[in-house]
């Protein structure tokens, strides 16, 4: 058997405030609260920009000793080179301090633009790039230049671990035997998405861990989710954990809804 682990994309938003937040939780208890209610979030502030060793570290600090963080990939590597020359953008991206989550730290998630078409060299090229375990990762991180610092640089693990690598891609394209042979091949996890029918929505399993992103299945990233819709989405996460571990992210943060229907997720996998 697998596990399940069940939780949001990022956690800071002004709009959950007074809602899921109770009034008068500061800011800096917000990941603290999250995390007591969640089994992992997915770090997303890591698209945007590079972090710091000390961000990472404390949010280490911050949750419970069995929680896991899925990290996702700067945008600078998917959106701006499209995975082209990215050496040391990876180097930056690993120096940066990722490491520092030592045992917590999850899968990588990287998403993909929708005008980024299939290309079977440009993905492989880069999935060779991609480090298999936290020693790895070091090393790579030792090539970063002076966009990282030397003083904020962090190029050293406390122990080798296993990592993991999931795609998310916006574009039909990808959506062949091919593609997920390719996948297949260097063991990384195809993203089923839902996004209220814009993308595609594999459901192929390529690596030994299923990784889901639900983004609303009514309206993009502002849509609830039912409890009926809830119920089947627990149904698929147990069948796929019979074999594999699951991780399951709501990304429909709009709204609010995100950490309410994390939580329900959670509760129905936890009963089952």
């Amino acid at each position: 058997m697998g596990r399940v682990r069940v939780g949001i994309s990022g956690w800071t938003y002004a709009g959950w405030r007074g809602d899921f937040y109770p009034k008068g939780l500061v800011q800096r208890r917000e990941l603290e609260y999250a995390a007591e209610r969640m089994t992992s979030i997915e770090i997303n502030g890591s698209f945007y920009s590079l972090q710091r060793p000390s961000s990472y570290a404390s949010w280490r600090e911050q949750t419970p000793d069995d929680f896991v963080f899925a990290v996702k990939g700067g945008r600078f590597i998917t959106h701006m080179k499209k995975l082209r020359g990215v050496e040391t953008a990876l180097a930056n991206f690993y120096a940066s301090g990722v490491l520092a989550l030592g045992p917590k730290l999850g899968p990588f998630l990287w998403q993909l633009p929708e005008n980024l078409p299939y290309d079977a060299e440009r993905l492989e090229q880069f999935f060779d790039q991609l480090p298999r375990t936290t020693a790895e990762a070091a090393l790579l991180a030792t090539g970063h230049d002076d966009k990282i610092p030397e003083d904020r640089a962090l190029t050293t693990v406390d122990a080798d671990r296993p990592l993991r690598h999931a795609l998310e891609f916006r574009s039909e394209t990808y959506c062949t035997e091919e593609a997920f042979d390719l996948m297949r091949r260097h063991d990384i996890s195809v993203v089923v998405a839902d996004t209220a029918g814009r993308w595609p929505r594999p459901e192929v399993r390529t690596s030994d861990f299923m990784y889901v992103r639900l983004h609303g299945d009514v309206e993009l990233y502002t849509s609830g989710y039912s409890a009926e819709a809830l119920d089947r989405w627990a149904a698929k996460c147990l069948e796929w954990a019979a074999t594999q571990d699951v991780y399951v992210y709501f990304d429909n943060d709009v709204k609010g809804y995100a950490p309410h229907d994390a939580v329900a997720l959670l509760d129905r996998v936890q009963k089952a």
